[in-house]
């Protein structure tokens, strides 16, 4: 019919030209699109089955894939490299590095299908890091990026420290938010992403000699 279709709420009464004689069956609406939403010039039509039309949680689900998101790269001190060595008591810094739409977000995007429109917009929610030595740490944002000048600090934002020197597997997964809305409908599509890293700690060694 080349319109936007949705059951009428509520039905008209019996009496109502739309239903044409007809006992079983629903009446629609039909409503021409304007600006990929209901609005436009509406009439009503009655049909024995539900009209159909273009899945929107597919369109939605179309929508996200073609965001191509991807896990944080995860910035952390000490570093992921031979040679970078922390120490049991200092601080552990964590962010996500050069965070990106991709990465971070937000990031919108459409799909379409029989003249009808679905938007996604998309959004790391928290970031959830395994340490390795059991505990967990959770941040909101994306971390503060570390800098030499702040020493021995710690992250005011996204951090951690260590009591046991050893070696451990750092692992961060980001928690995605999506809404999506379009044909009339709406939701929110959650996804995860995950990366990791080796971090060593050491433990100081003080030798006094006498």
């Amino acid at each position: 019919k080349g319109c936007y279709v949705q059951l009428s709420n509520p039905q008209p009464p019996a009496t109502a030209p739309a239903w044409a004689g007809h006992t079983d069956g629903a009446i629609y609406d039909c409503s021409l699109p304007r600006s990929g939403s209901f609005g436009g010039l509406q009439y009503l039509f009655w049909s024995a089955m539900a009209p159909a039309g273009p899945d929107p949680r597919v369109l939605a689900q179309q929508a996200v894939a073609s965001m191509n998101l991807r896990p944080i790269a995860i910035g952390i001190v000490p570093e992921d490299k031979p040679g970078s060595v922390g120490l049991v008591g200092m601080p552990v810094w964590l962010w996500a590095s050069a965070p990106d739409a991709q990465s971070w977000g937000p990031i919108t995007r459409s799909a379409s299908a029989s003249g009808v429109t679905v938007t996604a917009t998309a959004k790391v929610s928290r970031v959830r890091w395994l340490m390795g030595d059991g505990q967990v740490v959770v941040c909101p944002g994306p971390g503060t990026v570390y800098e030499d000048r702040f020493g021995r600090a710690d992250s005011p934002t996204c951090g951690y420290t260590y009591r046991k020197q050893g070696t451990y597997t750092v692992t961060a997964t980001s928690y995605w938010t999506i809404n999506w809305s379009g044909i009339g409908e709406s939701g929110v599509i959650n996804q995860t992403y995950t990366s990791s890293v080796v971090v060593t700690i050491g433990e100081l060694q003080t030798v006094v000699k006498g």
